[in-house]
């Protein structure tokens, strides 16, 4: 162990980056099989650094759910309190990376970096991207914590991602299968490992992390699209559903069509729900681009947020958590 390196600590929560399969085809597998430890295993030149693991869960992340987050705060927040710890890498599904990374950009409080990293390889895979994923977030997270940077980013084919922003941009794709909608990277990771520096890294939230408490039960939020032929009555259904089973939905996030505009039986269905103390955002379903506010708009626009960012960013908001740092 090299005493000079900040000690990085790696969290697993499964995924394909530690799927396994029958063969080295990249379809026949199955998530979250091998621990973070066998990982760090597998991976070339990380011998010699200062690194300890901790596996929080053993999910496909398509599973992903407020439990799981739970779990990862308090064990986040346990390691960045300590002294001796430089930096955080969370070992992740490509899925729902999006809604972690913006979660945790919202919540960290501490100056410290914390980095995602996936695969949309699995292990067994002849193309496996896992391995040189997670040596560049080693990397990165140790050059960051060196260089005094602090937020939350995903590192992937050799991209580093503002947290904030990231998301899925392509199902199958290994090079190209992240982007930061309009964000450009924060810097590169060569093949040698050398990193290259671009923007600076998003300060961190202003926390927040009472609202991720175990046993806390967060507010219902759902997403609903606007689509031709959209009527509404899935809104309905939710609000009968929830006044049935006694969860009430707090929220709702339309994907927009366009930029943010909404179908009109679909506008009086939310309506109603608005009457009865449900919240309202707009997003978009296109890909890049957003919803920026405008003047005469009835409900606020999410921003550059994917629908599914937009969930998360709606749910801490009736959660009274501090939006410092919210990129929009």
């Amino acid at each position: 162990m090299d005493v000079n390196s900040p000690l990085v600590v790696v969290l697993g929560t499964g995924g394909t980056i530690a799927g396994t399969g029958a063969g080295p085809d990249d379809v026949s597998y199955r998530a979250a099989q091998l621990s973070v430890e066998q990982l760090l295993q597998a991976v070339p030149g990380l011998a010699g650094l200062a690194l300890e693991t901790r596996q929080v869960a053993q999910i496909d992340s398509k599973d992903m759910d407020w439990s799981v987050w739970q779990a990862l705060a308090d064990q986040l927040q346990e390691v960045l309190a300590r002294n001796d710890v430089g930096a955080v890498v969370i070992t992740h599904g490509t899925d729902t990376l999006e809604e972690t990374a913006y979660l945790l950009h919202r919540l960290l409080d501490v100056h410290k970096p914390v980095v995602l990293t996936a695969a949309m390889r699995a292990a067994t895979s002849a193309q496996a991207d896992g391995p040189r994923n997670l040596r560049d977030a080693v990397r990165v997270a140790e050059h960051a914590a060196a260089q005094g940077w602090a937020g939350v980013v995903a590192v992937m084919a050799g991209v580093i991602w503002p947290g904030h922003a990231v998301r899925k941009s392509h199902t199958w794709h290994i090079d190209d299968a992240f982007d930061g909608g309009g964000d450009v990277p924060l810097g590169r990771i060569t093949d040698s490992g050398t990193i290259l520096e671009g923007m600076p890294w998003p300060s961190p939230g202003r926390g927040g992390w009472s609202c991720l408490e175990p046993g806390g039960v967060p507010p219902r939020v759902e997403i609903v699209t606007s689509h031709a032929g959209a009527d509404g009555r899935l809104v309905e259904a939710l609000l009968t559903q929830g006044q049935q089973l006694g969860h009430a939905v707090g929220g709702l996030v339309v994907a927009s069509t366009g930029h943010g505009t909404i179908h009109q039986a679909l506008t009086r269905a939310l309506e109603k729900a608005e009457l009865q103390g449900i919240r309202v955002w707009r997003s978009s379903r296109v890909a890049r681009g957003g919803v920026l506010s405008r003047e005469g708009d009835h409900w606020p626009a999410a921003g550059t947020l994917t629908a599914a960012q937009a969930r998360v960013a709606l749910m801490l908001d009736l959660l009274g958590v501090p939006c410092g740092g919210m990129k929009d």
